[in-house]
């Protein structure tokens, strides 16, 4: 549990329930949160659901992982400690988006489950839609698009997700996604036919 640092503040309810921000998006908001080792393709799927998604009028978001890294999170590392926080600011982030009615993507590694777990308790029942996008370690390692796999081979880099450091793969995630033996476009598929089957695509 993250310390409460500040002082003398007062949570602060909002005039418009979320419900009826609901009602005027013409559907529900929800976290799809896709974990997976570097090179699986979470990025990629996230954002050619986001892509779908929009094509059919609803109000989406991508959180990338790198693009996190590069504003609010630029004072984070890999450290464990640093990891933990990471995914914490964004599962703060993601909890305002479905707030709002939103569906949000999240594209982390999030490599360990306690940490995925707590992002889940914030969110109300249902609404953390836990994406495992499973590739083998040999095919992220073929794949290795921002060549850090080569690099963390060769020391370069340390504490590497699925090389020197673990991945805690989901036990219970309510879709898995085999991106070693499907292509982008079905798998996307398969996230939507989950969104529309739990009736997140309307109210």
């Amino acid at each position: 549990m993250t310390e409460q640092k500040s002082t003398n503040v007062t949570w602060h309810e909002h005039h418009v329930s979320r419900e009826e921000r609901q009602k005027l998006n013409g559907h529900k908001g929800a976290v799809l949160w896709f974990t997976g080792l570097s090179g699986c393709g979470k990025s990629t799927i996230a954002n050619a659901v986001d892509q779908m998604l929009h094509a059919k009028g609803i109000h989406t978001f991508v959180l990338d992982g790198d693009n996190i890294r590069m504003g609010l999170n630029k004072n984070l590392g890999f450290s464990p400690e640093d990891r933990t926080e990471n995914i914490r600011r964004i599962g703060e982030v993601s909890k305002l988006f479905a707030d709002a009615a939103t569906i949000v993507s999240t594209a982390f590694i999030s490599p360990y489950k306690a940490d995925r777990d707590l992002v889940r308790a914030l969110m109300p029942a249902g609404e953390f839609i836990e994406i495992y996008v499973n590739a083998s370690l040999a095919t992220c390692e073929a794949r290795d698009p921002k060549g850090l796999y080569k690099k963390a081979r060769a020391g370069q880099i340390k504490g590497f997700t699925g090389i020197d450091a673990p991945y805690e793969a989901p036990e219970k995630p309510e879709l898995v996604l085999d991106s070693d033996g499907k292509g982008i476009e079905q798998l996307a598929k398969e996230v939507i036919a989950y969104l529309e089957n739990k009736g997140f695509m309307s109210v």
